[in-house]
């Protein structure tokens, strides 16, 4: 995961999950991030006493921007983000800022946006008007599509989170180690040796390793020798598998595909 650095306001990513075990952590921190963006004090940013940091602070910095669940007549909280708050965001994003030198926009729950709202804001991740910022702040990063998560640095608060990651980690790139190598025998050990695992955890194995890949092909991770060609190819094996989990196909049978399809004929090597 990319790491956001305080150090420097003009090289803060522009976007950016901030993942926690609760909602005020995740906030906290985001609001830490928007006071370094905005801050006008002299020395390490943010210096917490200027007017712009005092504002952040106060949540009336005009700069500033938080959106999250809408309220529905009864005054409960709706399960989602729609695609009209994001596509509201985006436009607003394009006006130039009050007062500060850029826009930070603060998602709450954004976990709770749907499909369509993540879809919706891909372009605005990767491309978004000069100055502006996008935080989005989660319980649960993993269900962000990998679109999304490919898009922005990361910051995990939770430590079990963290290691959940990094198990998920070691798993993906177990597999795609053996897929550098082009060695049959082995990725078929491999994979005999996880085709044991329950439906939600090869769904899990297939999320994550989509993210991995995605990284490789954004230049986050040492691509293992693995060609752009390759890297694609694989995706969409895992996309496959992903669409083969949502009808029951059983864990033993999609370790069986990757056995199979995950390496080219001709550079298999039987070792």
């Amino acid at each position: 995961m990319a790491e956001l650095k305080f150090k420097d306001s003009e090289h803060l990513a522009h976007a950016c999950i901030i993942s926690a075990q609760t909602s005020e952590e995740s906030l906290a921190e985001a609001k830490k991030i928007a006071q370094a963006a905005l801050c006008t004090g002299p020395g390490a940013e943010p210096c917490g006493v200027c007017r712009a940091c005092r504002k952040v602070r106060e949540g009336i910095h005009p700069d500033l921007i938080t959106i999250g669940r809408l309220a529905d007549k009864e005054g409960k909280l709706k399960r989602e983000i729609s695609v009209e708050q994001v596509r509201a965001l985006r436009s607003d994003a394009c006006v130039l800022p009050n007062e500060g030198k850029r826009k930070v926009y603060i998602i709450e729950d954004a976990d709770c946006m749907n499909p369509n709202a993540q879809n919706a804001a891909l372009k605005l991740l990767e491309e978004p008007p000069n100055g502006a910022m996008i935080l989005l702040c989660v319980k649960n990063p993993g269900l962000l599509l990998s679109t999304v998560r490919s898009r922005c640095a990361e910051i995990n608060l939770s430590s079990e989170s963290a290691q959940e990651d990094k198990e998920a980690d070691k798993l993906s790139l177990a597999y795609l180690k053996a897929v550098s190598t082009g060695n049959a025998c082995a990725l078929m050990r491999w994979c005999a040796q996880n085709e044991g695992m329950d439906a939600k955890d090869t769904a899990d194995f297939v999320e994550h390793t989509i993210y991995v890949i995605t990284d490789m092909l954004c230049g986050r991770r040492p691509d293992m020798g693995l060609k752009k060609q390759r890297l694609t190819g694989l995706i969409e094996l895992m996309k496959k598998c992903a669409k083969y989990l949502k009808v029951n196909v059983g864990a033993k049978h999609i370790f069986g595909l990757l056995a199979v399809d995950s390496l080219p004929e001709s550079e298999k090597e039987e070792k």
